[in-house]
C-alpha cells in the first residue's frame, strides 16, 4: 500500500509540474552555426593568399572602394604568378601610372555576377573598362583572349565571382 502512494504521489506531483510549466529538459539539438557569409571580393582576394600582387595594385590604382562596393561583378583575377609572368618594368612602370594601371585591371572586370555556366555560353564579355574579352574554350578549359586560362571558377563573394586566370589579360591597344 505504501508502493501505490509513492507513485500517486510521484505522478500527481509530475502532472503539477508540467501544469504549472515548471522547466522541462531540452530534447530539441542545438541549432547548427550559421555559415560564415562570403567576404567581398577584395577582402577574399586578400584571405587567399594568392593574390597579394593584385592587392597591392588595386590600391595602388583606386580600385579597392569600387570592389568593396555592393557589385555585383565579375573578377577574372590573375595569380601572383600571371604577375610575375610580366617583365619587372612593365609592372614598376605600371605601378608609376595608376590611370593605366587601372585600365588594365578594369579590363579584368566585368559588371554583373557572371558564373561559370555563363561564361561558358558566351563568346566574349564586355568589361567595365569598355572593351570586350574573347572567351574560348580549347580541350575543355575557358580561355580568355586566347592567352589566359581560367583556372578555377564560381568562387563565390559576397559581392561577385571570382575566377582565377593564370595570365594577365591587357585591353587591345586603341589605334
Amino acid at each position: 500500500m505504501f508502493c501505490k502512494i509513492c507513485l500517486a504521489t510521484t505522478v500527481l506531483s509530475l502532472s503539477t509540474a508540467f501544469a504549472i510549466g515548471a522547466p522541462q529538459a531540452d530534447t530539441k539539438a542545438p541549432p547548427a552555426p550559421a555559415a560564415k557569409a562570403p567576404a567581398n571580393i577584395v577582402k577574399t582576394a586578400q584571405d587567399a593568399g594568392k593574390f597579394k600582387t593584385l592587392v597591392e595594385l588595386l590600391v595602388i590604382a583606386d580600385l579597392v572602394d569600387t570592389l568593396n562596393g555592393p557589385g555585383p561583378f565579375t573578377v577574372f583575377a590573375p595569380t601572383d604568378e600571371a604577375f610575375a609572368k610580366l617583365p619587372a618594368e612593365t609592372v614598376a612602370a605600371l605601378k608609376k601610372d595608376p590611370k593605366a594601371l587601372a585600365k588594365i585591371l578594369t579590363y579584368h572586370v566585368a559588371a554583373g555576377n557572371v558564373g561559370a555556366a555563363d561564361v561558358m555560353k558566351l563568346k566574349e564579355v564586355k568589361t567595365v573598362e569598355g572593351e570586350m574579352v574573347k572567351i574560348t574554350i580549347k580541350d575543355g578549359k575557358v580561355m580568355l583572349n586566347d592567352s589566359a586560362t581560367v583556372i578555377a571558377a564560381d568562387v563565390t563573394t559576397s559581392n561577385g565571382v571570382i575566377h582565377i586566370i593564370d595570365t594577365v589579360i591587357l585591353p587591345p591597344a586603341k589605334k
